[in-house]
């Protein structure tokens, strides 16, 4: 019975990582399609700045990027410990 309730726990926690990246990677998608289409409109208001706004766009989408690796490695690093 012991056993049987650790392999429940451990496929539930598995379970929770799994959608946690899944999280963590619908978050990122969204964040940076917010972030290019927010990029768009800028550009389309002021076509003289868009070497400022694209650079800064890259930046910003990098950062989330960053953010969205590093839950998922959470993620992953839960279910192995």
């Amino acid at each position: 019975m012991t056993a049987l309730l650790v392999l429940l726990a451990e496929g539930i926690a598995q379970m929770g990582a799994a959608l946690g990246a899944g999280f963590a990677t619908i978050g990122a998608g969204l964040g940076i399609g917010n972030i290019g289409k927010s990029a768009m409109e800028a550009i389309a208001r002021q076509p003289e700045a868009t070497g400022d706004i694209r650079s800064n766009m890259i930046i910003a989408a990098a950062l989330v990027e960053g953010v969205a690796f590093f839950a998922i490695v959470v993620c992953l690093l839960l279910v192995i410990g």
